[in-house]
């Protein structure tokens, strides 16, 4: 019943989406500007973001979610508001000059890599100048799915009938569109020899992956992305469930059962359990792609129940617990931990969707999931707390231990403030020094302070004799202090 909860939850969903988030690399502008020029910015990015909150929300099934992100509107041509999935795609880099070939081989590169390492786990882009010298991915392979994306273009739909228009029906600013994408003229590129633009080779029509395919299935219907996202979730392709249970898995028990979640090639890692893995992959599709369906029976297994506690027997047979003899012990992510201190600070804003913010503004208490993400200039609290860079698709994140962040902790506004604000809290909260500090480690850490935790405490707050104004003996500032503490 408390999984159930859990899953039907927005904030299950807000989680699940920063997840996604990452893998889509969606940010809200390009990493350049040229002086004022915000005609490649993204200012209402965050309608995709609500999409996938929303899509994750009601379960939309995983094949679906992929689908509608790559060929909404071919699919559902009818269905506007679905079309915002499209964000996927039309949230990507862009860069200036735009004709030039060599600009939008660029283009088509991100493109490509984005949906094949972030779908099926394979380095597709690796093939751009020669075939891939250790999967089977001929350079043709490549430019077969890069002509998918030379088929498409970028679309500024407008957000509505009185929004001023330019040619081919574009809204003329970015603020007053939807970021889309949508067929243009389709076309197969020819392979670019060394991954020159102005070098061409044989004509590689657009098509699936040869590896992948046990007879050639091309693609015939406009630019083909709604082929190619058929081709992606059919169940005869081994690997999209594969990625996504991997992916999952690795979210909830700290470790991927491959530990290269975005390649599954020969210079990936090979799966720690690869009988878990199908079988999980297998009934996943069959239970209709269910990713509440994958969590729930991943978080009600006794693995997943383990203890973190180490064990001098099972850690001798299993040290770096690629065994899952237990539960790793994880730090929070950026967003979990900024979340979790306006949580005990009474402070966090659970209002779902919307705009974006700035998360170390003092006073701004929405979820970090809400942060606005920028490739130019990432938030400083993001870039400190080893958020992913948004200008590429993100594996995974990394962990990083740095000065820089206790530097942020110990003297930032936002820490400051949040400090106060539970200082204040645990001040109204009433009763003894006693008390309020067993209430302090309730709220902070869901558990009684031990006796030495208590004693330095009371040491600290009775000594400490702070004058403020013409008051003596006022310890406001030593509660505001001990709770910055303990934030930290």
């Amino acid at each position: 019943r408390l999984v159930d909860a859990f899953l039907a939850s927005p904030k299950h969903a807000e989680k699940w989406s920063r997840v996604w988030l990452d893998i889509a690399r969606y940010a809200e502008d390009q990493a350049h500007k040229v002086g004022s020029n915000d005609s490649l910015t993204y200012p209402n990015a965050y309608h995709y973001r609500d999409w996938v909150i929303n899509a994750i929300a009601n379960d939309l099934p995983y094949n679906q979610f992929i689908q509608r992100q790559l060929a909404a509107d071919l699919i559902i041509p009818e269905d506007k508001q679905e079309h915002i999935a499209l964000g996927f795609l039309g949230l990507g880099p862009k860069y200036y000059r735009r004709n030039s070939p060599e600009v939008m081989a660029d283009e088509w590169e991100d493109r490509v890599d984005t949906v094949s390492r972030g779908l099926l786990g394979l380095t597709v882009a690796c093939a751009r100048c020669h075939d891939h010298k250790y999967d089977p991915i001929p350079t043709a392979d490549y430019y077969a799915l890069a002509g998918v994306f030379a088929s498409t273009e970028m679309f500024n739909r407008p957000l509505n009938q009185a929004v001023a228009k330019q040619g081919k029906g574009q809204a003329k600013k970015p603020e007053d569109a939807y970021h889309l994408v949508r067929d243009g003229k389709p076309i197969d590129l020819n392979v670019m020899i060394r991954g020159d633009a102005t070098k061409k080779g044989e004509l590689a029509p657009r098509r699936f992956l040869t590896a992948l395919s046990e007879e050639p299935i091309f693609f015939k219907n406009g630019s083909g992305r709604s082929d190619l996202a058929d081709a992606i979730t059919a169940k005869s392709n081994p690997l999209t469930a594969r990625v996504l249970v991997n992916r999952v898995w690795e979210q909830l028990l700290g470790h991927a059962l491959v530990g290269t979640p975005s390649n599954f090639g020969a210079l990936g890692e090979q799966p720690t359990h690869p009988d878990l893995l199908d079988d999980l992959s297998v009934r996943f599709m069959n239970h209709g792609w269910s990713w509440k369906w994958l969590q729930r029976e991943i978080v009600l297994s006794s693995t997943y129940g383990q203890s973190s506690n180490i064990e001098s027997k099972k850690l001798s047979i299993d040290p770096d617990n690629r065994l899952l003899s237990r539960m790793p012990r994880r730090r929070l992510s950026v967003e979990a931990y900024r979340d979790a201190i306006l949580s005990v600070s009474g402070h966090l804003n659970s209002a779902i969707g919307g705009n974006s913010m700035q998360p170390d503004k003092p006073d701004e208490s929405r979820r970090t999931l809400y942060s606005q993400i920028s490739r130019m200039n990432l938030n400083p609290m993001l870039a400190r707390f080893d958020f992913p860079d948004p200008n590429a698709h993100s594996a995974m994140r990394f962990e990083t231990t740095t000065p820089l962040q206790k530097l942020f902790l110990l003297n930032s506004e936002f820490m400051v403030f949040q400090a106060n604000t539970l200082a204040t809290r645990l001040k109204q909260y009433g009763g003894s020094t006693h008390s309020k500090i067993e209430r302090a480690y309730k709220l902070v850490f869901s558990r009684d302070p031990s006796a030495t935790e208590i004693s330095l405490a009371e040491e600290f707050l009775e000594h400490a004799n702070v004058k403020v104004g013409s008051r003596e003996n006022d310890n406001s500032a030593a509660w505001a202090q001990y709770a910055q503490a303990l934030l930290i």
